[in-house]
């Protein structure tokens, strides 16, 4: 046994839940744990600009590795509030991250002293638990049962709060022989998993919906497996994109209101029988639910139980881990395979292969102003299949999700429930740090970007490069597009004469040298023929000066995305021509 303070015990306890790397902002009520986390060493810390980047910075961290949990921490009062945001980001996706905030002291919390607030109280509907220990000799306890709730079941965030005289107290406590708490997740039955084969084998045209969960239990390669084994196409969600590689000839495309493919969207209207592995029946995905249930038989398979039913009752629900099912379901796919008890869905998957090569979106556009649409084929072409793509919301991301191509799991790391703005910027910086020698690529609109954008300057101090394609309308270009079905274009203009930056006429923020006076590098595009030359610049400015790369492309004002405005899956409007090319994979670089 040894003596030291709560806070070291803390910090000796992160070490041995493996964590390396956290992100945050010192203060006076922090300051005890962040004494701790220098004494012992071993735990490498970012210093954000903001503790709601930090807690975004822990969120991409997280989503690079399996395994990985990311730890933001922050002081008293407003830092655990700014870190709410990433709480809600993080639990609406079943993203593990640890949030630590410093407290008044205990016999002050209540007596509204200086940035006391019950920030257990505030951050409990958005975490798995939340809680201010008001014990020191609790805090291992804590931390132990912290990352034992992070890691079972479903995923998702925990905060702990620690007062300042908490963090001070001399405890016992022996770190060489702590031991993490096991981790529980549900696993389906051999029976389960043969009644759901019963359901499939009834249909004539299946399909299977893979969600971020199948990522979340890294069970990528089982799922290609099982669909490989059956024959039958795979619909990724926005969080399983990458789960099965875009030109997988069994990759169905993904179905929604926005982030869907035209063909995706065919197939699925089309289909008889859904098998759900790890997925949520996001609204975004289903859209109206009696169009997306109507003449179909559903099995959902989830790691949480009480999410089976609450979007719509399946036909057949399975409490599991998603790794765990597809291991049974490839067990059993096999078995029934050499048996000869598998039908044959080879007609249905060729009719999906040619959907998928026929009804697709016209990318290449020669326009000045640049369409955003060739911004995405041009990245395709540049930044090839290895390529960590990181975005929030709004039109890039919806049209980045219907024109870029993934090829790996975790290479499209997207808030998908929240999308909060200003959260690219620091999550691109988390998984720059998570994985150092990826080529990552950050995609923002410019309000976006502008939420967050003084946390380029943690990237430029801490030396870590990623690749920030910009694209720059001037407008909220989203909310522009929901406007106009109340015939309004009202509050989302961000235009102005720069008078800073004539050059831009009425484009508004200069970006370039805004991120330039952060201490990164920059550079504008307006030509859609120097896109690719100006994305491979970028890419040597990253490797060279081990910085945030910004690339801007200046867009036309107005450019209506391909989505629904009826919440309709089988009404999507197309506003822009649909491409004759076939479809291919773009080359590696």
């Amino acid at each position: 046994m040894a003596r030291m303070t709560a806070a070291r015990a803390a910090v000796e306890i992160l070490k041995r839940e493996s964590v390396t790397h956290a992100f945050g902002v010192p203060g006076a009520a922090i300051n005890p744990f962040y004494k701790a986390l220098k004494e012992a060493g071993g735990i490498h810390h970012t210093l954000a600009r903001h503790v709601e980047g930090a807690s975004h910075m822990a969120e991409g961290y997280t989503r690079t590795r399996p395994g990985n949990i990311g730890v933001c921490i922050g002081t008293s009062g407003p830092a655990g509030t700014d870190m709410i945001t990433g709480l809600y980001s993080a639990t609406g996706d079943s993203i593990p991250i640890l949030c630590i905030t410093g407290q008044a002291p205990t016999a002050v919390i209540h007596k509204e002293d200086f940035q006391a607030v019950d920030i257990a109280a505030i951050a409990t509907p958005v975490t798995k638990t939340a809680v201010t220990v008001l014990e020191a000799g609790q805090v291992p306890g804590v931390f132990q049962q912290a990352f034992h709730l992070m890691r079972s079941g479903r995923p998702g965030p925990v905060l702990i709060d620690l007062p300042i005289d908490v963090q001070l107290t001399e405890i016992e406590f022996d770190p060489d022989t702590y031991e993490p708490l096991p981790v529980y997740k549900p696993s389906a039955t051999r029976a389960q998993i043969e009644k759901a084969l019963t359901l499939l084998s009834a249909s004539e045209r299946p399909l299977i919906v893979a969600g971020g969960g199948v990522i979340n239990a890294d069970a990528c390669e089982l799922l290609v497996e099982f669909a490989e084994l059956t024959g039958i196409p795979v619909v990724p969600t926005l969080m399983g994109w990458g789960a099965i590689p875009d030109d997988h000839e069994l990759n169905a495309g993904m179905v929604g209101l926005q982030t869907s493919h035209r063909y995706g969207n065919a197939s699925f209207l089309e289909s008889d029988f859904v098998l759900g592995i790890g997925n949520r029946w996001a609204n975004r995905h289903t859209g109206r639910l009696d169009v997306y249930t109507r003449g179909r038989t559903f099995v959902h398979v989830d790691i949480e139980p009480t999410q089976i039913g609450r979007i719509f009752a399946p036909d057949y629900g399975i409490a599991s881990d998603a790794g765990a099912a597809l291991e049974l379901f490839v067990e059993a796919a096999r078995e029934s395979k050499a048996a000869g008890r598998l039908p044959d869905y080879s007609a249905w998957a060729d009719s999906v292969r040619g959907q998928k090569a026929t009804l697709r979106r016209r990318t290449h556009f020669d326009d000045i102003p640049i369409k955003p649409q060739r911004v995405y084929e041009e990245m395709n072409r540049a930044f090839g299949p290895e390529a960590r793509y990181v975005t929030s919301i709004g039109l890039s991301q919806i049209a980045g999700a219907q024109m870029l191509h993934v090829y790996r799991p975790r290479h499209w790391i997207n808030c998908g429930q929240a999308g909060p703005l200003g959260w690219t910027v620091p999550a691109a910086l988390g998984v720059a740090t998570a994985d150092p020698d990826a080529q990552v690529v950050a995609l923002s609109g410019d309000y976006d970007f502008q939420f967050m954008i003084e946390e380029l300057a943690v990237g430029a101090q801490h030396r870590i490069p990623y690749v920030h394609v910009l694209v720059n309308n001037s407008y909220l270009g989203l909310i522009r597009q929901a406007q106009r079905g109340l015939g309004i274009d009202f509050q989302v203009n961000l235009e102005f004469e720069n008078l800073n930056s004539p050059e831009l006429g009425v484009y508004g923020v200069d970006h370039v040298k805004v991120a330039e006076g952060l201490g990164c590098k920059a550079i504008r595009v307006t030509d859609p023929n120097e896109l690719g030359a100006a994305f491979e610049e970028a890419r040597k400015l990253a490797a060279e000066h081990r910085v945030p790369v910004v690339v801007e492309a200046i867009l036309e004002r107005v450019t209506d995305i391909s989505m629904s405005t009826t919440a309709d899956i089988s009404d999507v409007v197309e506003f822009e021509e649909i491409a004759t090319e076939p479809w291919h994979a773009p080359t590696s670089v």
